[in-house]
């Protein structure tokens, strides 16, 4: 709308057809025009206001992740090949789960504040597809030329991409999720991501094994690994396709219009609520005890329990495989009962009750370990979801990303503390270090239910008392508005 003020009619004005418009109609963009009539919006599989549509999306949103979540366990896929291969102790070979980290401890958070500011969600998610895509590449070529500085640098390319697409898909979730059916969202993107990382622990290792012996060791490595990017270029058409999805439905629903108009700024973390960091804390204490073991695990249950490397490996990903299953039917449980802070105390006990199995006891490790797939799925499906509800949603990406940047900085300094402890004091001493983590998790979330009580209880209610929470928190703020105006037509306002 100009700016510019319209003159009065004058009388050569009047004399001029009616019909004759004030100023030239606006037109459309073109890829507007071409967004919208490429589909009819009166079709269910076209209206982003139905759950058809929205769920169409949610299929990339949970593959968008798909290629990121399949290449990070490639080298828990193949431990012993890259250690063998390329000559390296055990402390080193964790070191590429540190360098993938590493760049996270900052980048994460700079990656949501990007999206809440720069980039927007669509440029966000399809910059950090590309970085996760080009990393996982220089990756594989430096294995192949058997050089492993270049493969350290090239999971540092990677991880600058693989979490701050985690934040990407998050936000998407909350932009098209939020009051709907979030944590069961939540769950299921978890879900198909983790399917990556189950093919992941089950292919790896015969593609490694049918590249024919005519290649040296290292060059076998290197080509099992470029076979693996193929799924990082399927995440890549998965941002291209939700871009496309997400800027049509801010086209019909008109969500540009609808937005705040406040500008984002780094500086707005000091004002995040103390149940936003003792969910950092809970998600880096529960996290470090979950990931740093599974790239370690195979080994481990070959050694403990004298298993082959193939059943060692399938047992490694029985994690994965249950949190694929269990992960969308508990965020539907959660969705419909609340409680989130319950779910998550039950998640973290269940994941120091599995450790402490396979630490103290020779009970066959596929109970251990189906139990920790049962508690990652419940601790993934509940935790997260949690932040939309002490955050606004202008500061949500920012929020992703600073908890992300903790985790990874846990699970980068986790990784080089969990490979010398092998190497110098073995593993039974690991379980006990990754227990202790767990003792701090549950701590922390006995400490949010206690903080979150004495305020207004968000975190722990039933869907139903959100909601009357979330109409009375509206209808008070009605009613200031509706004061506030009274206040400034008042007569001594006026006569001012």
């Amino acid at each position: 709308m100009s700016s510019d003020v319209t003159p009065l009619l004058e009388d050569e004005d009047l004399r001029s057809p009616i019909n004759e418009p004030s100023e030239p109609p606006q037109t459309q963009p073109l890829a507007e025009m071409v967004l919208l009539n490429c589909c009819p919006t009166n079709s269910p599989f076209c209206d982003p206001r139905h759950w058809v549509h929205r769920y169409i999306a949610l299929i990339f949103m949970c593959f968008l992740g798909f290629g990121s979540y399949f290449c990070y366990d490639n080298p828990g896929a193949l431990e012993k090949h890259i250690e063998s291969d390329m000559q390296v102790s055990t402390s080193t070979y964790m070191g590429l789960y540190s360098w993938y980290s590493w760049p996270n401890v900052i980048l994460c958070f700079f990656g949501g504040f990007l999206i809440d500011r720069l980039f927007g969600i669509r440029l966000g998610a399809i910059i950090f597809t590309a970085f996760v895509m080009g990393g996982q590449l220089v990756f594989a070529l430096g294995a192949y030329l058997n050089h492993f500085w270049l493969m350290d640098m090239g999971r540092f390319i990677f991880g600058i991409g693989g979490e701050s697409l985690a934040v990407a898909q998050n936000t998407y979730a909350v932009s098209w999720f939020k009051d709907k059916e979030l944590n069961m969202v939540f769950g299921l993107q978890l879900s198909l991501s983790r399917v990556g990382s189950t093919v992941n622990f089950n292919v790896m290792e015969p593609i490694y094994q049918s590249i024919p012996a005519s290649y040296l060791g290292y060059q076998r490595l290197g080509i099992a690994l470029l076979i693996g990017s193929l799924t990082c270029v399927l995440s890549f058409v998965c941002a291209l396709v939700l871009a496309i999805f997400d800027k049509r439905a801010e086209i019909i629903l008109k969500k540009a219009e609808a937005k705040t108009g406040e500008v984002v700024k780094i500086t707005d973390a000091k004002d995040f609520k103390l149940q936003f960091w003792l969910l950092c804390a809970i998600c880096v204490a529960a996290y470090v005890a979950v990931f740093p073991f599974i790239s370690l695990g195979a080994v481990f249950f070959q050694m403990k329990f004298g298993m082959s490397p193939s059943t060692a490996s399938t047992l490694n990903s029985i994690v994965y495989i249950i949190s694929a299953v269990m992960s969308p039917i508990l965020g539907f449980m959660i969705d419909k009962s609340g409680r989130n802070l319950l779910w998550v105390l039950a998640a973290v006990f269940l994941t120091g009750l599995a450790h402490a199995m396979m630490a103290f006891t020779f009970i066959t490790p596929w109970i251990a370990m189906s139990m920790m797939g049962v508690s990652y799925s419940m601790l993934a499906s509940a935790l997260w979801p949690m932040v939309s509800l002490v955050i606004e949603e202008r500061q949500l990406g920012s929020a992703y990303g600073l908890m992300q940047s903790f985790q990874n900085l846990g699970l980068a300094v986790v990784a080089i503390i969990a490979g010398s402890l092998v190497d110098n004091y073995g593993y039974l001493i690991l379980e006990v270090f990754f227990i202790d983590s767990l003792c701090i998790a549950l701590m922390s979330t006995v400490l949010l239910l206690v903080v979150d009580s004495s305020r207004d209880g968000v975190l722990n209610m039933t869907p139903k008392q959100r909601t009357e929470l979330k109409r009375s928190t509206q209808e008070k703020e009605k009613r200031e508005e509706i004061d506030g105006g009274s206040e400034d037509n008042s007569p001594s306002t006026k006569e001012q």
